[in-house]
């Protein structure tokens, strides 16, 4: 466009300059060799502009026959590095592919026609090549000679990382992840492989700088950064907490500013906190971290926040607690157990029947099978109780990766992953789920109901004075138990031995028995299932 203007204009200013030449007439008179000769100043402009022109077309002539040479050797040479391009795409799309002989095959023929030190992707498609035909060492050795160059040293690194990865090598992938995150903290496989390897050996500083470095190059968005930042603190916190008090309370502080809701870091700060005799900002912390969610671990600290406590000292602070957090089921689990240190039973029963009624777990029935033992000491409820707890489902726990933990960690056990553990509730057992009409002051029974089988059941019932028993057909439901006539007791064979089915019943391991009084107040003329 910007030529095409250009081009207008000096035409423009050309048919300018001739027009003002013809509303001008004049001559021209040139003496050359004893000769005169006059022209119009028309003629004149229009011949000096033929000779500009003519000269010019000769210089054209002249400079394409000078450079022809090379300007064909270079038509073949632009022609040659076409193909060559063309042989490398070809091979790189046969390579995404996994064909390994096409891509083969068009990395010796690019390498014929572009020189591999022009453009290094040639030594890209010749080590994915090796690699779809099985020869990890060739791929291994090409990997390595891309490291002298700086262009494609990045990608060395990566290609010798996933093999170390192929092999298992964890060392050596973490040493070439290493150094590609010291060039590039953006990149991603080698930041995180490099804070896996940091974390793993408990460099927290090391970690928090490499954290920072990728927020800083906005690899990871600012709220995932806060995250990482406040576990890595809250680890570091942890490992400090002993040998140096003072760093501890600082990283367990800036954790906790990062993330007031992550229990761990509230824990931590607190603990901190009341090792300095600071027990009201501690206190601070685990309230507002309660507020957001109730967590034993916080209200085992809270409660204990001053060792020299009485046991109602600890009950009162137990029930500020709940007043923060009401129809929860972890403040009135806190309370109970606050109460049965205090002994006070009814208050320990009461709180521990409520945590059932909001949510039924595993250790609202251990903590109210713990309650019933210290107050009636009834060994059949408290058997009870126990069935029930192995069959409700688990407490929230800290999981990671399949693996349950009491304390949270800030690696995973098993695959080395940061922030991989959870507060959750583990995966049901077989077996655990408890029938929701079930209620926590519900009698004790002998035997639990068995499962409902296929077909009915027969059960024998007969009256005490003798009188045939009269019968009718079973229903289409299959709850529904089909009562026996004495017709067929008639075909019972006189000979037949008697035996005592209540009698020899094996008890169940968890079976609380038969109170004597209420077996001999049932009829010994009547045989029941439960």
């Amino acid at each position: 466009m910007i030529r095409l203007l250009a081009f207008l204009i000096v035409v423009f200013a050309l048919g300018l300059g001739f027009a003002w030449l013809a509303d001008r007439p004049g001559d021209m008179v040139v003496t050359f060799n004893g000769y005169q000769y006059q022209v119009s100043l028309m003629v004149a402009a229009v011949a000096v502009v033929a000779v500009v022109a003519a000269v010019m077309i000769v210089w054209w002539l002249i400079k394409s026959l000078w450079n022809s040479p090379y300007t064909i050797s270079r038509y073949f040479r632009v022609r040659r590095r076409d193909r060559g391009y063309q042989a490398l795409s070809t091979g790189m799309i046969a390579a995404g592919a996994g064909d390994g002989a096409l891509a083969r095959k068009k990395t010796k023929e690019a390498a014929k026609l572009i020189r591999s030190d022009q453009e290094p992707l040639i030594h890209l498609l010749e080590a994915q090549a090796s690699l779809l035909e099985g020869d990890h060492e060739g791929a291994r050795q090409k990997f390595e000679s891309m490291l002298d160059d700086p262009e494609m040293r990045l990608l060395g690194l990566r290609g010798l990382y996933l093999e170390a990865e192929r092999l298992g090598d964890r060392n050596a992938a973490r040493h070439y992840a290493g150094r590609a995150a010291a060039v590039a903290p953006q990149l991603a496989w080698a930041a995180e492989s490099t804070l896996e390897e940091l974390t793993a050996r408990g460099d927290w500083d090391g970690a928090l700088k490499l954290v920072d470095a990728q927020k800083s190059t906005r690899q990871i968005e600012r709220d995932a950064a806060n995250r990482r930042r406040a576990v890595l603190l809250t680890a570091k916190a942890q490992s400090l907490a002993d040998s140096d008090p003072a760093a501890a309370r600082t990283a367990a502080i800036e954790a906790n500013r990062l993330r007031p809701d992550f229990a761990p870091a509230a824990v931590a700060a607190a603990a901190a906190l009341f090792k300095q005799n600071d027990v009201r900002k501690g206190s601070k912390i685990l309230e507002a971290a309660w507020k957001a969610e109730p967590h034993p671990e916080i209200a085992e600290l809270y409660t204990h926040a001053r060792p020299g406590d009485a046991v109602f000292d600890r009950l009162n602070r137990a029930k500020k607690l709940q007043e923060m957090k009401k129809n929860h089921a972890e403040s009135s689990m806190t309370v109970a157990r606050a109460a049965l240190d205090a002994q006070d039973l009814p208050a320990a029963r009461r709180e521990a029947e409520a945590a059932i009624r909001m949510d039924r777990r595993e250790g609202a029935y251990l903590l109210l099978a713990d309650i019933e033992e210290a107050e009636t000491g009834d060994q059949g409820k408290v058997r009870q109780l126990l069935s029930k707890a192995v069959r409700a489902p688990r407490d929230p726990a800290w999981v990671a990766d399949g693996v349950v933990s009491e304390r949270w960690a800030p690696v995973s056990p098993v695959t080395g992953r940061l922030d991989a553990f959870e507060w959750r509730a583990p995966m049901e057992r077989l077996g655990q789920l408890i029938d929701s009409r079930d209620e926590p002051d519900a009698p004790v029974v002998a035997i639990e109901a068995p499962a409902r089988p296929e077909k009915p059941v027969g059960v024998i019932d007969h009256a005490a004075s003798g009188n045939e028993a009269t019968g009718k057909d079973a229903e289409s439901r299959e709850d529904h138990v089909t009562p026996v006539t004495a017709a067929a007791f008639a075909a019972v064979p006189a000979d037949a031995e008697a035996v005592e089915p209540a009698e020899e019943l094996a008890r169940l391991p968890d079976d609380p028995g038969v109170d004597p009084d209420d077996e001999a107040e049932k009829s010994p003329r009547r045989f029941r299932l439960f």
